[in-house]
């Protein structure tokens, strides 16, 4: 270590990571000091997650190190980091809901009366360390019985119980309202104003602008730029430009075609009895897009109108016909596919062969039997069509590259026959080169006519292979572009809640 280095807080110098060959985080430096609130910010898939797991030590770095107050740590792992005085609160609920407040703000540190457990103490330091950060709770109540918000704050005080140096944020405010918001806010400024350092994730950028020190914006798993407030503001119009500043090769080229009637509508769809109404109409040979950040709701609008969960309300109509959808099966006997995000739990049986995978939606049967020959026909067809690299249809399916397991499951879907396809993030976890044979492939459906409605994080994906975007925020349809409207930066901003006029 260089003697005359300014000594951080905490800091990761050089960070790299790498996961099935992609490069999810690469060369990637930043610091924090006392008191300060220090910004991460990029879009879905940039790599900020994968950076703080690093920085608690969760996830090991393949190259680079992490320093907490100077020390390197080569191979730091979580119970250390807490030792040092790293404390992470994650998106999930880590609480135990049966147990009351202070017990859960305390699970770690037991007060006890002779020996036994004292409730009464608990409770005590728990509404000691409320009134320090002005937290109105009572320390009794059971955490089951508390709003989203509330749980939240316990969530912050669990993690300020042990007198963490470091505080690191994930999307603290997701799914809430504007008041629990700024009461959030308020107290991470609090906590910032004892010295504690922060590390704070949002994809809200009104927030970062309210309480940030320092933002640094990653994209595709790189460091493209660190700002300090000037005059206690960041200028977060520059911070929307770095977020979505591409190189244009990285853009499949998606050739156009006829795009017919609307033959699937959904109308009124409410996930619940307080969620806002939602219509989408889909044309034959069109794709449509839904855009937005992580939890924005986007896979919840899929999974309702497939009918793998219920909705509070909303009706569904293809060709102008009025469908009952309430299981997946019903979808499927409408001529509706659906390929999901985890393609190896649940659009793949990973130990049976290419060929079963293919057939099982629609076995080829003669006499009540499965007719082999004709599956084997069948699934020589497929692969060659669309082009699967295996040496044989028997080999097991868990063997093939993700592009080629994606391929397999279209080609399910091909084979039972579909005149709409809902698509979940369908090249995620696939390299550059296969992603551009998947995109092919639905532009080759779409020429047949056929819908596809595709839900994609990857902004490059949704800018070059959508005719129409639908931006989601929060369960509400907040944009809608389509043809040369469709840019990064007019969905990111609308799905940032960034002003289109700025």
């Amino acid at each position: 270590m260089n003697n005359d280095a300014k000594t951080y807080l905490l800091e990761a110098r050089g960070v790299s990571k790498i996961f099935g060959g992609n490069t999810v985080l690469d060369n990637v430096s930043i610091t924090l000091e006392p008191g300060q609130i220090h910004s991460l910010c990029g879009e879905n898939g940039a790599g900020k997650s994968t950076l703080i797991k690093i920085l608690s030590g969760a996830y090991q770095p393949d190259a680079g190190v992490v320093a907490i107050n100077g020390i390197e740590y080569p191979h730091l792992t979580p119970l250390l980091a807490k030792e040092k005085g790293v404390e992470v609160i994650h998106q999930e609920i880590i609480l135990v809901p049966q147990l009351s407040v202070a017990e859960n703000i305390y699970t770690d540190v037991r007060y006890r009366t002779a020996g036994f457990f004292s409730f009464k103490k608990t409770c005590k330091a728990a509404r000691e360390l409320m009134d320090e950060l002005g937290i109105d709770l009572d320390p009794t109540e059971k955490v089951e019985d508390l709003s989203a918000a509330n749980q939240q704050f316990v969530k912050i005080l669990k993690a300020l119980a042990p007198n963490p140096k470091v505080l690191i944020l994930d999307e603290p405010t997701a799914m809430f309202n504007m008041k629990d918001t700024d009461m959030v806010l308020d107290l991470v400024q609090n906590i910032s104003k004892k010295g504690i350092g922060i590390i704070y994730i949002s994809h809200h950028l009104n927030e970062i602008k309210k309480i940030a020190d320092t933002v640094s914006v990653l994209r595709d798993g790189k460091l493209i730029s660190t700002y300090h407030a000037v005059d206690g503001a960041i200028d977060m119009e520059k911070v929307t430009y770095d977020m979505i500043g591409r190189s244009i090769d990285m853009f499949y080229k998606k050739e156009k075609n006829a795009i017919g009637d609307i033959n699937y509508e959904v109308k009124g769809l409410k996930l619940d009895k307080d969620s806002s109404p939602i219509d989408i109409t889909l044309r034959k040979g069109e794709i449509l897009g839904l855009a937005g950040m992580v939890g924005a709701g986007r896979t919840e609008i899929t999974r309702a109108i497939y009918g793998l969960d219920k909705r509070f309300a909303g009706e569904i109509y293809k060709d102008g016909k009025k469908l009952k959808i309430t299981t997946p099966q019903d979808s499927i006997d409408n001529g509706i596919g659906y390929i999901s995000e985890d393609r190896q739990a649940s659009g793949l049986v990973l130990p049976l062969s290419i060929l079963q995978n293919l057939t099982f939606l629609k076995l080829p049967k003669k006499k009540g039997f499965i007719n082999i020959k004709e599956e084997m026909d069948i699934s020589e067809e497929i692969i060659k069509k669309l082009d699967i690299k295996t040496p044989s249809m028997f080999k097991e399916t868990g063997t093939l590259s993700g592009g080629n397991q994606q391929k397999v499951i279209v080609g399910k879907w091909l084979h039972k026959g579909f005149d709409i396809l809902i698509l979940d993030e369908p090249t995620k976890g696939i390299d550059v080169n296969a992603k551009f044979e998947i995109y092919k492939l639905l532009n080759d459906l779409t020429k047949q006519g056929k819908s596809l409605l595709i839900v994609s994080s990857d902004m490059p994906e949704v800018v070059s292979l959508c005719d129409r975007v639908m931006v989601i925020r929060e369960g509400r349809v907040v944009g809608e572009f389509s043809g040369d409207e469709i840019t990064e930066e007019s969905v990111i901003k609308s799905a940032l809640e960034v002003n289109q006029s700025e």
